[in-house]
């Protein structure tokens, strides 16, 4: 008996010995350990250099120690503890677990399809017969067969639009006789998606199953990708309920801001930056966020794709919105494969498609955790649920108290397991809700709902184990859950408290003002002429502007009699190189320069000379309170590096790569 002790003492220590050779201790922060995996996983996430060197490695190892110090600090306080925190972890381990609990060939082949379809626009028009996704078999044949028949008629030579007026769920039907227009993948659900892009052009599909009920879809066109067009755009607001006069005006303001444009030459991005009611893309000449099929207003989309090459503009167009000239700048054809890749895979993973991959990992996790399974004790329950109790919600579990049976399991080679019975299984359909539901198939509702726990009980095993079984997603989780604690203690000690201990800043401000300077500035006013005739108009008017009193408002209205675009007039501080215009000027006070632009006049007006001076608070808060969170922290590590020891094993950290 010694002897047998005494083997499986040195049997263990021979393998504890071989794993922390295989991954040693690389670093103490007072009495935790961080092994060689860790700061691995972390230093080769983060590396952006080709070639590891002892110097970058040195470099993140500070960086690192800094972070685990605040993590740990975190730790001695119980923030790992604490609800907040539980909870946080708890909704991102769901995220991130959902690509481990997906079949990966299956995911894959997804992911080419939608690209390959991605390539090709699609024209279609559909028939909707609703019916619920639960329906008894007796309804569910019953629209199958109204689709067939709606399908039918068409196929005898009636008009599509006609019959989806007639008969078509959709609501939308009765104005546009079921067109959807153009789309392309991705933007309608899988199946039908799948019908749209399988039906040849011309032809009517055979009806189609998705979760709103069956579709009969009919294909009109296809064409290549229109591909990513980027342009700007200039757009006057134009209600529709407003009145003829206002209306008028708009019209007659876009025209004018097209003939200058298109006859005068003028820039593109500074007429947007000028005129466009569009606040959010007049900053930037007018230029919005890329777009392909379907992602803009049909009329507006057609208008810039008929675009022929880059720098073309549009003639003004009507919008819901209003009036807007286009201008295209860029466009690219579809990205490759590599390109889209992420962009595709997280799609494919929120969408309807993804049940292909979990059915292929179902039958994986039973072959590789020893599946077991008494179907009979599943059939059991047709007898113990009567219809009419079921949809009252009055079936309670206690009614099968006498059947306890087991119905399957789950069993790893590691020996961890799961096992579910008729007790759980009656537990399980106590709680299920019925509302809405008139009438249900009770086998065909039993069977459902034991699929149903059987694919969750399933993928919660795998999902139970997935720290055991995936070194990555451990140490994902590691990566994750240091960075919630580093977060909140971080915020309270550093982020929050910058912004909430305004006695601090003030101090931080006063120690250090003299880092935050202005330079000489000038307070100005711009007037932006149209011309030389409206520039000396508008000189007439500023001399006499002290004394009459003229706002700008008063100003603008006796310039802009015959146009809207004659003058603009901006006010601000400017210091040397704001503004080349305001550069240009002679800084001195009450001194009129005028500056030719290239398409305009302006009139540089200085109403006061700033001399030198410390930014206030208010007008720095942002930068101030960064640079004071920067100090905090400076001095929180400081404080850590004292309470907790760091030990480096040097021999150790040489095997980082």
């Amino acid at each position: 008996m010694k002897k047998i002790v005494f083997v499986l003492f040195i049997t263990i220590s021979v393998i504890t010995l071989h794993a922390q050779q295989l991954d040693p201790v690389l670093l103490k922060i007072g009495d935790k350990e961080v092994k060689l995996s860790e700061f691995n996983a972390i230093f080769n996430k983060n590396n952006t250099n080709e070639k590891t060197t002892q110097e970058s490695v040195n470099e993140y190892l500070d960086l690192y120690i800094k972070f685990k110090l605040k993590v740990r600090e975190a730790e001695e306080l119980g923030y790992d503890t604490l609800p907040k925190f539980i909870n946080e972890l708890k909704g991102y381990r769901k995220q991130l677990a959902e690509p481990y609990l997906t079949d990966k060939e299956v995911t894959e082949s997804l992911i080419k399809e939608a690209y390959d379809r991605m390539k090709i626009d699609v024209r279609a028009s559909h028939i909707l017969i609703e019916v619920n996704p639960d329906a008894l078999p007796a309804d569910t044949l019953i629209a199958y067969n109204k689709a067939l028949k709606a399908r039918k008629r068409i196929l005898d030579g009636e008009d599509f639009a006609k019959v989806a007026q007639e008969v078509s769920s959709d609501p939308s039907a009765k104005k546009n006789g079921g067109d959807l227009g153009y789309f392309t993948a991705m933007h309608m659900v899988y199946p039908f998606e799948t019908a749209a892009y399988t039906t040849k052009v011309g032809e009517v599909s055979m009806p189609v199953r998705t979760r709103f009920g069956y579709h009969i879809v009919k294909v009109f066109n296809t064409r290549p990708a229109r591909g990513t067009l980027k342009v700007a755009h200039i757009m006057i607001k134009a209600d529709n309920n407003a009145s003829p006069e206002d209306a008028a005006a708009k019209k007659i303001k876009i025209d004018e801001i097209y003939s200058k444009l298109t006859k005068e030459g003028q820039d593109f991005a500074e007429m947007a930056k000028q005129f466009s009611d569009d606040q959010g893309s007049a900053r930037k000449g007018g230029e919005l966020p890329e777009f392909n099929t379907g992602k803009m207003v049909e009329s507006f989309e057609n208008a810039a794709f008929e675009l022929k090459k880059d720098g073309d503009i549009s003639e003004p167009i009507k919008t819901e919105f209003g009036w807007h000239i286009i201008k295209r700048l860029s466009l690219k054809e579809l990205a490759s494969y590599e390109e889209l890749y992420n962009e595709i895979k997280a799609k494919v993973a929120r969408d309807s498609r993804s049940n292909k991959s979990k059915d292929v990992l179902l039958k994986r996790i039973k072959d590789e955790n020893g599946f077991k399974e008494d179907i009979k004790k599943r059939n059991d329950f047709y007898q113990l649920i009567t219809k009419e109790e079921y949809l009252k919600g009055d079936w309670k579990a206690e009614k099968a108290k006498k059947f306890n049976k087991f119905m399957f399991g789950f069993y790893a080679p590691n020996g961890d397991k799961v096992e579910y019975t008729q007790t759980d299984f009656a537990n399980y359909l106590e709680t299920q809700k019925t509302k809405g539901k008139t009438e249900v198939n009770i086998i065909a509702e039993i069977n459902q709902l034991y699929d149903k726990i059987l694919e969750k009980t399933a993928l919660d095993f795998k999902d139970s184990r997935l720290e055991k079984t995936n070194e990555d997603f451990r140490l994902l989780m590691l990566e994750y859950r240091d960075g919630i604690l580093l977060f909140d203690l971080t915020d309270e000690k550093v982020w929050s408290k910058a912004v909430k201990d305004s006695i601090g800043l003030q101090k931080f401000y006063e120690e250090n003002k003299s880092n935050y300077m202005w330079n000489q500035r000038v307070d100005a006013t711009l007037y932006i002429c149209s011309d030389e005739t409206v520039a000396k108009n508008v000189q007439k008017i500023i001399s006499k502007k002290a004394k009459k009193g003229y706002t700008n408002e008063q100003t603008l209205k006796m310039v802009n009699v015959d146009s809207q675009l004659a003058l603009k007039i901006e006010e601000n501080k400017y210091a040397k190189n704001d503004n080349e215009l305001v550069d240009k000027a002679t800084w001195q006070k009450g001194i009129t320069t005028v500056v030719k632009g290239d398409n305009n006049v302006v009139i540089v007006e200085i109403k006061q000379v700033i001399e030198p001076e410390p930014k206030k608070i208010s007008e720095i808060k942002g930068l101030i309170t960064s640079d004071y969170q920067n100090y905090l922290e400076q001095e929180w590590v400081k404080e850590l590096k004292s309470k907790y020891k760091v030990d480096v094993d040097k021999e150790v950290l040489k095997l980082v790569k």
